[in-house]
């Protein structure tokens, strides 16, 4: 049980106010949560698994904040989000069986490849993509939203800055399309770790009630404040963000 002091419940509150709304701009606000909840006093698996559920109000609030700009997405949501289901699955499977240090080595390489990936994207997006309008590069976009819903449905930290790279070098639209679309998968695989977890892992119940409530007024802001935000700073913050999760990440394991 985490501590129930008023300090600690409102530390809580403002984590999950400020991790819903940076969700919603640029991705990684769960690893917010994640070590809020470990100073509250939940053992590491405990945290992973609260974190993961209370996520879920949040995701919702993004997609309703940028609902309009998933507009003339159709096919492409049907795809991503069916294979993203299916790797969220599978993830979630493998937390539940696995070591803790078996995807615990592969995070930190994980996070820092894909803001990498991102910062070069405009580079890497004029060398291999076609003329504008042309179909997204589905032999490589589905397969890549796969692995990130797997890393996702295990343990999530930065799920968004993974998804929101992989969708910019695959798929063909502007960046604040492919954020809604963000959203909307990080949606997906929130809501099949939400079944997985609530089932049969220890979830704190309390910490979910305080935070939930806070991480979808968050997501519903930062939804509507990303919207309104040039490419090149959504770009850069998602960047920043992705390398200091990685540093993080990577600091906490040695």
């Amino acid at each position: 049980m985490i501590d129930a002091s008023p300090g600690s419940l409102a530390f809580l509150l403002v984590a999950g106010l400020v991790a819903g709304a940076v969700n919603a701009a640029a991705g990684g606000g769960s690893l917010l949560v994640f070590p809020s909840l470990l100073a509250v006093g939940l053992p590491p698996l405990s945290a992973n698994v609260t974190n993961s559920i209370a996520q879920w109000p949040g995701y919702l609030g993004i997609v309703a904040g940028a609902r309009q700009d998933l507009r003339g997405q159709r096919r492409r949501m049907i795809l991503t989000s069916v294979v993203a289901a299916v790797g969220s699955a599978i993830g979630c499977t493998l937390l539940l069986v696995l070591p803790t240090a078996v995807f615990d080595a592969v995070v930190p390489v994980l996070v820092l490849l894909a803001s990498a990936l991102f910062a070069l994207q405009p580079l890497v997006r004029r060398w291999t993509a076609p003329t504008p309008g042309a179909p997204d590069r589905l032999v490589t976009l589905l397969p890549s939203v796969f692995l990130a819903s797997v890393y996702g449905g295990y343990f999530g930290g930065a799920l968004g800055v993974i998804l929101i790279a992989t969708l910019s070098l695959f798929a063909h639209d502007r960046l604040v399309r492919l954020n809604a679309l963000k959203g909307l998968l990080s949606l997906v695989v929130a809501s099949v770790t939400v079944v997985y977890f609530a089932i049969g892992a220890p979830v704190d119940w309390l910490a979910v009630a305080v935070l939930a409530p806070t991480t979808l007024i968050g997501g519903y802001v930062g939804a509507k404040v990303a919207r309104r935000s040039p490419e090149s700073v959504l770009r850069w913050a998602v960047v920043l963000l992705g390398l200091t999760v990685g540093v993080y990440l990577l600091l906490a394991g040695t």
